[in-house]
């Protein structure tokens, strides 16, 4: 992978990871019960998918 693409890989998945920062910080504070559940789970796959891409961009 040439350097370009790995750092637009790498930006992508910064804003990935502030992204599910975003949602779980929403989900705890403003919502509860099922929506506050599923809230977490689509942060908490968010953050996987940018941890992906993190580790992507480094190989």
């Amino acid at each position: 992978m040439d350097p370009m693409t790995k750092m637009w890989l790498s930006l992508i998945a910064i804003l990935v990871m502030g992204l599910s920062v975003f949602l779980i910080t929403f989900a705890r504070s403003k919502t509860k019960g099922v929506v506050r559940a599923i809230l977490s789970v689509i942060a908490f796959l968010t953050m996987v998918i940018g941890i992906l891409g993190g580790a992507a961009s480094i190989m």
